[in-house]
């Protein structure tokens, strides 16, 4: 890997971004109004706060979803258009092009977890005891992480269609036995034992640990579970480098 390489990389998605308004009024916004529906839907219903109960975890959600969705599609098209054969042949790595595009797409990240935390907290009063920088760090770590598991699966997959299929075999397996819904500890056995080698598990488990904080402080073990997600994230990013491949048959 070269730095000089990796960083033309990431300027090249950042403008490849920026000529597609659509595409990043869609990552940007998009969370934004899901957190708004959830706070308009529950608003008449007594009882606990939803914004409170759901949003840090929507904070992790959203941007893991919309990473993994994105970067699948955009380096399966890399692939079929050539570009990705193109940029191998020249003396840019595996490594600086996955690097590289984890490292624009986590900057648009940073973009959209600030609006989607500035909402949530300044504006419909979601309760944060922890810093809100460490609110921020854990949705960078969950972008990164959707990032490197879209770069990895992007190889199995030959058609935009079939990307987007891995949505429902990855993601949301994962969104049912994190813990959101239902305690973990109340799951069956076996669901929870797969629970517990699930990376949005930890990811859910940080950011409520943000949430849970007290003076600025946050809950124990929430540092713990934030570098399981990072680890996780660089193992599957290391693993995308033997299945990245130039073409699609």
């Amino acid at each position: 890997m070269t730095p000089r390489i990796t960083l033309a990389v990431t300027r090249r998605v950042l403008q490849q971004l920026r000529r597609d308004p659509r595409t990043v009024a869609l990552m940007l916004f998009v969370p934004c109004l899901i957190l708004l529906l959830l706070w308009w839907v529950f608003s008449e219903l007594p009882g606990r706060d939803m914004v409170d109960s759901f949003g840090p975890a929507l904070i992790a959600f959203m941007p893991f979803t919309v990473m993994f969705i994105v970067t699948s599609i955009t380096m399966l098209r890399e692939r079929t258009a050539g570009t990705l054969e193109r940029m191998l042949a020249m003396p840019t790595g595996r490594a600086d092009i996955l690097i590289g595009y984890a490292l624009a797409l986590v900057a648009v990240c940073l973009v959209q977890a600030t609006l989607v935390i500035g909402l949530g907290v300044g504006f419909l009063g979601m309760d944060v005891g922890g810093p809100l920088w460490a609110l921020l760090l854990v949705a960078l770590a969950d972008s990164f992480l959707g990032t490197a598991l879209g770069l990895a699966v992007s190889a199995f997959a030959r058609t935009e269609f079939q990307a987007v299929q891995f949505m429902p075999a990855l993601v949301l397996p994962q969104l049912l036995l994190c813990g959101l819904f239902i305690p973990r500890d109340t799951m069956p056995d076996l669901a929870r034992a797969v629970s517990e080698v699930l990376p949005l598990t930890y990811a859910i488990d940080a950011m409520k640990g943000v949430q849970a904080g007290v003076d600025g402080q946050v809950a124990t073990g929430t540092w713990t579970d934030l570098l399981v997600v990072v680890a996780i994230a660089v193992v599957v990013l290391g693993l995308g480098t033997f299945t990245l491949r130039r073409q699609t048959d």
